[in-house]
């Protein structure tokens, strides 16, 4: 098979897997390993010490598998159409939870598809071949490589973004000892827009296409296990699960289609639970509302700790609106 007819290959198959777009880039060393090393020795990272690991496993995909010649990288859309309806239509404070964690664990359903995909590939490939799959655990930098496989550009907001999907998708990868054809990377589009960057409520973007994650609410409500500073907290809002609003304001996702995997579908408490049950939960009820979900990368305290957040800023803003009134 010509490294030709393997993209041909690959990408049908992807398709055929329910993928919603898929690039292949060389395995070679990845072209921002300084920006990468700056990056985290300013402290941009914050407490997450696992990204100083693996250095070189991050910055080289060849170091994840020997011999390895191509990363094929796919793209599976989790936007939903509209919001999903909340359980009650009670007037009570509500906290919101990132639309990629309303359904099922995303690196459980790309990590299954991404599998089938190699096994297919297996099938109709004359010899045998070494592949890892990748969804977002290994050290593996997937934007760079989806940037480079022409899945999209890295944004502003740093986020990898695409004029037709938007940007409300996941990425995967697999990283091969077959040799295929690599695809262009795609064209800046940003232009002169700021939208993201205006809009990000903590200013985590210190400049264009850079993040200071120790100052996003993604990081702040997921990530990080100690309290939250109360100069950051009173700007977190009502969010006690990741965050949306760079991506929700990104004019590239005003048309994004919207997903075709009912396993992303919003399932309760998603999207928006009701603060004071979080803040009740107990070590069942948490274990319930998020086996299964991407939201168990928070633990019970951390929920609750935003969840008291979140109460303080809606009872913060009730009091301001009063004065007003």
């Amino acid at each position: 098979m010509s490294p030709e007819t393997a993209s041909a290959v690959v990408k049908r198959l992807a398709a055929e897997c329910g993928f919603d777009r898929c690039g292949v880039a060389a395995a070679e060393p990845i072209g921002r390993a300084d920006y990468l090393r700056a990056w985290l020795e300013a402290g941009r990272a914050g407490s997450m010490a696992y990204l100083h690991r693996h250095f070189a496993l991050r910055t080289d995909a060849r170091n994840l598998v020997d011999g390895a010649k191509s990363v094929i990288v796919v793209a599976l859309l989790y936007r939903r159409p509209q919001k999903a309806p909340t359980a009650t239509g009670s007037a009570e404070p509500r906290g919101r939870v990132a639309s990629y964690a309303w359904g099922d664990d995303y690196h459980v359903v790309v990590r299954e598809r991404l599998r089938t995909m190699v096994d297919r590939l297996r099938e109709l490939h004359d010899g045998p071949f070494d592949a890892r799959t990748c969804v977002d655990t290994a050290p593996l930098l997937e934007r760079e490589y989806a940037a480079a496989a022409g899945i999209g550009w890295i944004g502003k907001n740093t986020m990898i973004l695409d004029h037709e999907l938007g940007s409300f998708f996941f990425l995967g990868a697999v990283v091969t000892t077959l040799e295929i054809a690599p695809d262009e990377p795609l064209e800046d589009r940003c232009g002169t827009c700021t939208a993201c960057l205006s809009a990000c409520p903590t200013n985590a973007f210190p400049a264009a296409y850079e993040m200071d994650a120790s100052r996003c609410i993604s990081y702040l409500t997921i990530e990080r296990r100690k309290e939250i500073p109360a100069g950051l907290a009173e700007k977190c809002g009502d969010w006690i699960f990741g965050c949306d609003v760079c991506q929700d304001v990104c004019p590239h996702n005003r048309r994004a289609p919207a997903s075709r995997e009912p396993r992303f579908a919003a399932r309760l408490p998603c999207p928006e639970p009701a603060l004071e049950n979080v803040l009740n939960w107990t070590r069942d009820d948490y274990r319930a509302h998020t086996r299964g979900s991407a939201m168990r990368r928070a633990t019970l305290d951390m929920f609750q700790r935003n969840a008291r957040m979140a109460l303080e800023n809606h009872e913060r803003g009730s009091r301001s609106a009063n004065m007003i009134t």
